[in-house]
């Protein structure tokens, strides 16, 4: 009964529990996160204060159930809170975004009773997760990854190269793809939990980046790593669907940072036009302002209005891969536009990085590239409209 009375909801009209995370991560993001934010991305670094107080306020397991450690929440409720902390600072919103809608996800879903029991209450209350997909060779053609996994005994020796991992330098559980038979394709990629003490294993260079420079974004690698059978996620070269199907659900996810973004953005225009002042009166008093802001708010309601729908599918069962590529496509064109908007009608002001929306464009730009780009999102939606 809940179920169908949620799916009947307006898509942004949120359940009791939801909007109170809802309320929590926004106090959280303006009182904790807001006053660090120019200090982190000068810094290329998150502040281990708030890396500590994610996990104490139970962001960063929102849908670990209660008897792991975690809130017992709903996908929607992850949403949310992304979005809320994205307003505010999208690095903050992605470390949260990648531990919730990857890494967590992949366990909920895949992980036996003996691994779930052993990781999530860790991923729960202390341990950052990392997802360890792309490589060199391997972005959008995902599946051409190098990175072999061979067999031992009652183990697996992992070695490659992974590229762009973001929470790398903070992570402690890794989730990693390797192919165990290269000669069967896709068909031979199994996801290994590696963690970060196992010999061999190194987080290396760290990515000097345009956006979200506080979330750390490293090359992975793996030198004869001895991994157990008991560590692989799924079943041996099942890998490829543990990724697809992880990637439709962390694809929402980034569309909540996006119109957390996106949100910030407009909020800090209609603060800054409210009180500029240009021929004796604010800006925003000037037709030619009241459209842009008109434009930019109608924007974002479009897209958070998709990302809502996707995420509403997804918690009911329902089909949503459309839906996702959607909303991860519009929402990271809108949270690109929006914030270019913002720093127009900031002038001069909008281009240093006293005020916050030249920050929001640094960070809009990556919502268009990482979990799958824009062209593979429009590839997507176009393949499956051509088979209905």
């Amino acid at each position: 009964m809940q179920a169908t009375e949620t799916k009947m909801n307006p898509l942004t009209k949120l359940t009791e529990d939801e909007q109170m995370l809802k309320e929590a991560a926004a106090d959280f993001a303006e009182s904790v996160i807001k006053p660090k934010v120019h200090e982190m991305d000068e810094a290329a670094k998150l502040d281990p204060d708030i890396i500590k107080q994610c996990f104490e306020m139970g962001l960063m397991g929102i849908e670990i159930p209660e008897s792991h450690g975690g809130a017992g929440g709903t996908f929607m409720m992850s949403i949310v809170a992304i979005e809320q902390i994205s307003r505010v600072d999208a690095s903050v919103g992605v470390f949260m975004d990648v531990q919730n809608t990857l890494v967590n996800n992949a366990f909920l879903r895949w992980g036996s009773e003996e691994l779930n029991g052993r990781y999530l209450p860790l991923l729960a209350g202390e341990k950052v997760g990392a997802y360890c997909l792309s490589e060199a060779g391997s972005g959008s053609d995902a599946f051409a990854l190098k990175c072999a996994a061979k067999e031992d005994g009652d183990d697996y020796i992992l070695n490659g190269t992974k590229l762009w991992i973001t929470n790398a330098k903070e992570a402690e559980i890794f989730l990693v793809f390797a192919n165990v038979n290269p000669e069967a394709g896709y068909k031979g990629i199994t996801a290994f939990i590696v963690d970060s003490d196992m010999e061999g294993f190194s987080v290396s260079k760290k990515e000097n980046k345009l956006g979200i420079r506080a979330s750390s974004t490293c090359e992975i690698l793996l030198e004869d790593v001895r991994v157990p059978k008991s560590n692989i996620l799924g079943e041996v070269g099942k890998g490829y669907k543990v990724a697809i199907e992880t990637l439709n659900e962390g694809r929402i996810g980034i569309g909540a940072q996006m119109i957390g973004i996106a949100q910030g953005s407009l909020d800090a225009a209609v603060e800054y036009t409210k009180e500029r002042k240009q021929f004796g009166k604010a800006i925003a008093d000037f037709q030619g302002v009241q459209f842009q802001l008109a434009q930019m708010a109608t924007e974002l309601e479009m897209a958070r209005l998709l990302v809502y729908n996707a995420a509403r599918l997804k918690e009911n069962d329902q089909n949503f891969l459309k839906e996702a590529a959607m909303a991860k496509y519009y929402s990271s064109e809108v949270a690109e536009k929006l914030s270019s908007m913002a720093v127009d009608l900031f002038g001069g002001y909008g281009y240093v990085k006293e005020y916050p929306v030249e920050k929001f464009y640094r960070d809009s730009k990556i919502g268009k590239i990482y979990e799958g780009t824009s062209n593979m999102q429009l590839q997507t939606i176009a393949k499956i409209l051509l088979k209905e």
